[in-house]
């Protein structure tokens, strides 16, 4: 992929968009191979490649270059400290293992900065398509160098909406089902695109009105928050009773009628 410079990117946000290009050709590459992957099981229903370790360890590499000092927590190689204890890089190397497993797009790559427990910075990039999601705190979200901002829809009822299903087999528990159901007569729409970080770019790109996931890790989400915000949306968590942490993603207009919406099914 063709390395490219941002005007509207910091230094700091340049190393992590450096990162990405240099590594997407492991993406490209392997994605014209899909066949002759080598896939192992991970976890419920999750999938690890070699893939997901030659990018990570790229990234790793790039970012530690670029900044030794700051520590990482990654999907597949877990934490690892830094001497600033307060900074560190959160690393998913593919979100949508399983459309890349199965040579489907919706795949990308997404790095995210923390300091002091916040995320300040973040990237998400979709290799197929060559769309760069980025943003960083008090300065915007762009898509490709253009000024991205959140859809203007005002009623859950024309709002596009997005979930994330579980890969076992559909094994949904009662209550993703019973979530489901609610809100789908009541949207739009509702989508399953199978990456959680690129269907939140996707709202702070103004393409979806909103996203929903239970139990969803720092890896999936810390970029799209970034971006959301920058781009003018709102990311909240919603603590239910034997439910798993939900996150709640959306236009501003729509947030707290969503969260109305799926405090009711939780009770």
């Amino acid at each position: 992929m063709r390395q490219r410079q941002f005007t509207t990117a910091s230094p700091l946000l340049n190393v992590m968009i450096q990162a990405v290009y240099k590594t997407s050709s492991v993406l490209s590459r392997d994605y014209g191979e899909v066949a002759n992957l080598q896939v192992s099981k991970k976890g419920s229903g999750g999938f690890v490649t070699a893939t997901d370790q030659r990018v990570e360890k790229k990234l790793f590499e790039a970012l530690s270059k670029a900044r030794p000092e700051y520590g990482f927590l990654m999907e597949e190689s877990g934490e690892i400290q830094g001497k600033d204890k307060d900074t560190r890089w959160i690393v998913d190397p593919i979100d949508g293992t399983l459309n890349f497993m199965h040579g489907l797009p919706g795949f990308s790559m997404s790095i995210a900065l923390e300091r002091h427990g916040e995320i300040t910075a973040g990237v998400t990039y979709d290799v197929l398509r060559d769309e760069l999601f980025y943003a960083e705190k008090g300065f915007g979200a762009f898509l490709n160098g253009r000024r991205m901002r959140v859809g203007n829809v005002d009623r859950v009822k024309d709002a596009l909406m997005a979930t994330s299903l579980p890969n076992n087999r559909c094994q949904t528990n009662p209550q993703r089902l019973a979530w489901l159901q609610k809100l789908c007569p009541q949207a739009l729409g509702v989508r399953s695109l199978g990456s959680t970080t690129l269907s939140l770019a996707y709202i702070a790109a103004g393409r979806l009105n909103g996203f929903w996931d239970f139990g969803a890790h720092i890896w999936d989400y810390a970029a799209g928050e970034i971006l959301i915000k920058e781009a003018g949306g709102y990311v909240s968590f919603l603590d239910i009773e034997e439910t798993p942490k939900v996150l709640v993603a959306s236009s501003p207009i729509i947030h707290e009628d969503i969260r109305r919406i799926f405090k009711k099914v939780g009770k």
